[in-house]
């Protein structure tokens, strides 16, 4: 918030981009970091500023319920899991997903109906996108699974109000360096930022600026991380009010966090983020609360099409206040919102659904408890609705 002005002045000297006459109330941009340990070659783009609303549209007050007398704006910020939309272009006939949309009349926006309300309702909506939006041909070709989206499917993103996707995981670079540049490129155009380990995402809410660095944990590299991931965080709180760091890491079915997560998980709130988010193993894990900042092991899956009847379809959106005032950020309290990823429960139509029935929300909360033994800063109790 405090630094926005000094910001956007330093990337329009560094980087030849205009300053709008207006702050818009949303912004994105993609700031460059050093070379991270992705797979893929670091983008040769130089950072680009990207408006959601145009420079000389005026800039819309705060809400009012979103201000305290002090001054202090609350923002809320909504996480979700796995997204993966589309198919694998190699194998013949439809995909399950273009099966799914054939079922709903042609109709793409239908995967976000049951959440649609919520993410319209916070002040930013996070993702892992785990795929690509490209028409590039296949480049992992000895891969079991490749997925791709035609660009278009990026309007599923931009209705469904997700505002930003970490863009740092096994997926991403399945189509090769034209398919990821692509994604990207269709991903601003949309105005929805993207991060991984060699960029930053900044978003822009009510002047507060939230940057987002993304990271793939290899059990080779967790070392190097160790390293990395705080001297990038320290970088990015120097500039930007929030700073949340997701990871893709763990094991693939796990319902709990292993030792190096644990590990890097903390050091990474040690060196200033505010939230750290965690993603891959496709089930929920425990949240553990770590000097005031929260530490959100796995958010499952959100709407993943990689498969048409997983053996847990349960899930949750993390949703977490923070308060912004003049010097400090504080954490202001969380809830989950215990979801299936199907709007079904005999097979997966991709479509994200809050469960309304008790006994399905108990059972995801009683998960979460029975899995945070050994944690040591685990929250013992996990609000379905705020305090």
């Amino acid at each position: 918030m405090k630094k926005l002005l000094l910001i956007l002045l330093t990337l329009s000297i560094c980087c030849g981009v205009c300053l709008p006459s207006a702050l818009a109330d949303e912004e994105v941009s993609i700031i460059d970091l050093d070379p991270g340990i992705s797979e893929t070659p670091s983008p040769e783009a130089t950072p680009a500023v990207n408006p959601k609303h145009e420079a000389e549209e005026p800039a819309p007050s705060v809400p009012l319920e979103k201000v305290f007398k002090d001054g202090t704006i609350q923002l809320v910020i909504t996480a979700g899991g796995d997204m993966t939309i589309g198919g694998d272009v190699r194998k013949r006939g439809d995909s399950l997903f273009t099966r799914e949309l054939k079922r709903q009349d042609g109709d793409v926006h239908f995967l976000m109906r049951n959440v649609r309300e919520i993410f319209e309702s916070d002040d930013m909506s996070i993702v892992n996108f785990e795929g690509t939006l490209t028409t590039a041909p296949v480049y992992k070709t000895n891969n079991q699974f490749v997925f791709s989206a035609p660009p278009e499917y990026v309007e599923i993103l931009k209705q469904g109000s997700i505002e930003a996707v970490a863009l740092e995981n096994n997926h991403v670079f399945d189509h090769g360096q034209a398919g990821l540049d692509e994604t990207k490129a269709t991903l601003e155009k949309a105005g929805i930022v993207w991060s991984d380990s060699q960029s930053i995402g900044v978003y822009t809410v009510n002047n507060v600026t939230i940057a987002m660095l993304t990271y793939q944990q290899y059990r080779e590299k967790v070392e190097e991380l160790l390293v990395k991931v705080p001297q990038d965080v320290q970088n990015a709180k120097a500039l930007y009010d929030i700073v949340i760091v997701s990871f893709h890491w763990g094991q693939e079915l796990d319902y709990k966090p292993n030792k190096n997560q644990i590990k890097l998980g903390r050091t990474t709130i040690d060196a200033g983020a505010d939230l750290v988010l965690g993603h891959h193993s496709h089930r929920v894990n425990p949240i553990e609360k770590y000097k005031d900042r929260y530490i959100v092991y796995s958010l499952g899956n959100f709407s993943f099409a990689g498969n048409n009847k997983p053996s847990d379809m349960s899930t949750f959106l993390f949703q977490v206040r923070f308060n912004v005032k003049a010097d400090t950020i504080e954490t202001a309290g969380f809830r989950i919102i215990p979801s299936r990823i199907s709007s079904k429960s005999d097979y997966n139509d991709f479509a994200p659904t809050p469960f309304t029935d008790q006994r399905l929300i108990d059972n995801v909360v009683n998960m979460l408890l029975k899995n945070s033994k050994g944690l040591d800063y685990a929250v013992d109790y996990y609000p379905v609705d705020w305090d």
